[in-house]
Parts: structure tokens; C-alpha cells; sequence
């Protein structure tokens, strides 16, 4: 009888030793990530916090100054232009190319759409209540291949993806609309399938024939100009961005990220990079995080930094047949 409550006991202590390292390294993780020796891991945990929907988190550990120290370490010309193309899987169907791509700290799918009018704006059908999953909606849209589209914001705290942020255009009409008068930064195609990235407010979409649009930033190049400075000052993250070359070619390039075996992620300039290589006239960042997907024919083309499977997003862009 005694024996068997001194195995309760030691059960018991350990359980709580046990739990009390599991706390203890929970507390403690935050302090090793933003104050530690480890620059690179420094680097990501803060562009992916800071270019997060909870900016705030890391803004209780570090000041501004050292947030932007941080996220400036990299703060050079060179970054990421060490890219190779194309070095594993390539499909080529239909008017539609997808090549790999790699950089010395991410991988990444890049999509080369011949049409840009086949190009469309996906919205979920539970605008302002829910979002959808990208598979959802390309499926839903009848459409062969999407990647996530514009930024959302989160009125409720429940961080459902059913509110885009900025203006929403799709088959010419303007579906949400959350900055009112103001103008927004715009991921657009006009009538002639041309991308359109600048500031515009609602009452201008029209006048400037605009078809299919969602809002986020920043652009990257403009015109055929190179637009990031050093890095970028986001960090290492995963990336969503679309661009179009001079014959019309729409380019969506989707990095993993966040997952130090496989791909950390990249930056402003890595992504800017990977244009450049593409001879994009024009490119912008879309939402990137765990929101950054490619789908292709019903599969998912890119490897999910989210354990929990796909994120629920309120917009996409999607190519049609």
C-alpha cells in the first residue's frame, strides 16, 4: 500500500516537473527569440510578427528603433539575388506554366498565365461573415488555378477572413468597400487585362475601366523601375505577389516560409528579384503568411506553413479556362 502511494507521488512529481518545463520554455521562448544571439532567427520571428495581424506582440519585447535595426539587418542591394529557376517540377498546360523557384533561404512555385484576361477576382460567399479556403473558391469560380488575393481585416476578433480590406472589384462591380472616400492601394486589371497598381479611390475605378481589383502593397516595381530599397524592411516571410510583363503575361509568384527545413521565406527584394528575372514591368505584394497558397487543377502547389491546413481568405485571384 505504501509503495503504491509513493509511485502516486513520484507520478505526480513528475507530471508537474514536466509541466512546469513545458511552461517555463513557453515564457521563456519569446525572450531567446528577440534578445538571444541567433540574428537569423531574430530576423524572421520579428518580419513575421511585425508584418502580422498582431504587430503588437513584439512591439511589448522590442522598441520601433530596434524593430526597424532588426528588420534592416539585411539592408543591402545584393539580397536574394541568388535564384535558380526552374530546377525541379515545370508544368506547361493550357496557356499556363508553373517553374520552381529557389533562393538561398526560400522555395517557391511561380504561375506565367499567358491571357491576363483570364484572370479574374474570386470573393467568398460569405462576404462579411466568413472567408473561404483558396480550394473552395477556385473550385467554386469554375476556375483552373488561384493564388490568395488582397489583404482582410478583423472587426470581430474571430480572424474568419470574411472582411476584405480596401476596395473589391469583381466583374467590374465594386463588392466591398471598407476605406469609403478614401483611396486604397490598388492590385487591379483593367478592361484590356492590363495590371494596375496605384492609389485610387472608389469613385475613380470606373474612369479608369477598372474590372477585377483587391487592395494590398507594397508595389515593387513600377513601369519597369525597381522599387525596394535594401531588403524591403518586412523581414523574411512567406510571399504572395503578382506581376505582368510587357506582352501581357501575368506572373504570380507564392514562397513558402517559415519552415527552417524547408524554406524560411523571403524578403521584399527577394520577391522584387524574382521579377526581374521574369522581365515584369509591374509587380506588387499581395497578403503573404500563412495565407500564401497556389492551386492548381484542385491541388494545392506550395508547401503550407500552417499546421492547421488552409487559411479562410476573403479574396483570390483565379484563372479561368
Amino acid at each position: 500500500m505504501m509503495r503504491k502511494r509513493k509511485r502516486r507521488i513520484k507520478a505526480k512529481n513528475l507530471v508537474l516537473f514536466l509541466l512546469f518545463n513545458v511552461i517555463f520554455s513557453i515564457l521563456l521562448a519569446p525572450f531567446v527569440l528577440f534578445y538571444g544571439p541567433f540574428q537569423s532567427l531574430k530576423v524572421v520571428a520579428v518580419g513575421a510578427v511585425e508584418t502580422s495581424r498582431h504587430p503588437q506582440v513584439v512591439r511589448f519585447f522590442l522598441s520601433q528603433d530596434e524593430i526597424n535595426t532588426i528588420l534592416r539587418s539585411n539592408d543591402s542591394q545584393g539580397v536574394g539575388s541568388n535564384l535558380k529557376i526552374g530546377t525541379e517540377q515545370v508544368v506547361s498546360d493550357d496557356g499556363i506554366t508553373i517553374e520552381d523557384i529557389k533562393g538561398p533561404n526560400f522555395k517557391g512555385k511561380v504561375m506565367l498565365v499567358r491571357d491576363p484576361k483570364r484572370v479574374k477576382v474570386a470573393v467568398t460567399k460569405d462576404l462579411g461573415e466568413q472567408g473561404q479556403r483558396l480550394t473552395d473558391m477556385v473550385k467554386d469560380a469554375g476556375a483552373v488555378a488561384g493564388v490568395n488575393g488582397g489583404g482582410f481585416y478583423d472587426p470581430n476578433g474571430k480572424g474568419n477572413g470574411g472582411f476584405p480590406f480596401g476596395l473589391t472589384v469583381q466583374n467590374g462591380k465594386l463588392v466591398h468597400n471598407n476605406v469609403e472616400n478614401q483611396k486604397a492601394s490598388l492590385v487591379a486589371l483593367d478592361g484590356n487585362g492590363k495590371l494596375i497598381i496605384k492609389e485610387m479611390s472608389a469613385s475613380e475605378l470606373a474612369q479608369n475601366n477598372i474590372k477585377e481589383a483587391v487592395t494590398f502593397g507594397p508595389n515593387l516595381i513600377e513601369d519597369g523601375k525597381p522599387l525596394v530599397k535594401g531588403d524591403g524592411g518586412w523581414g523574411w516571410a512567406p510571399r504572395t505577389a503578382i506581376g505582368q510583363t510587357a506582352d501581357g503575361t501575368i506572373i504570380f509568384v507564392v514562397i513558402d516560409g517559415r519552415q527552417p527545413t524547408w524554406s524560411v521565406g523571403a524578403s521584399l527584394r527577394d520577391v522584387m528579384n524574382i521579377f526581374q528575372k521574369y522581365d515584369a514591368v509591374n509587380a506588387v505584394n499581395l497578403d503573404g503568411g500563412s495565407s500564401s497558397e497556389m492551386v492548381y487543377n484542385g491541388k494545392i502547389v506550395n508547401k503550407l506553413w500552417n499546421i492547421f491546413g488552409e487559411r479562410y481568405i476573403p479574396t483570390a485571384f483565379v484563372v479561368m479556362p
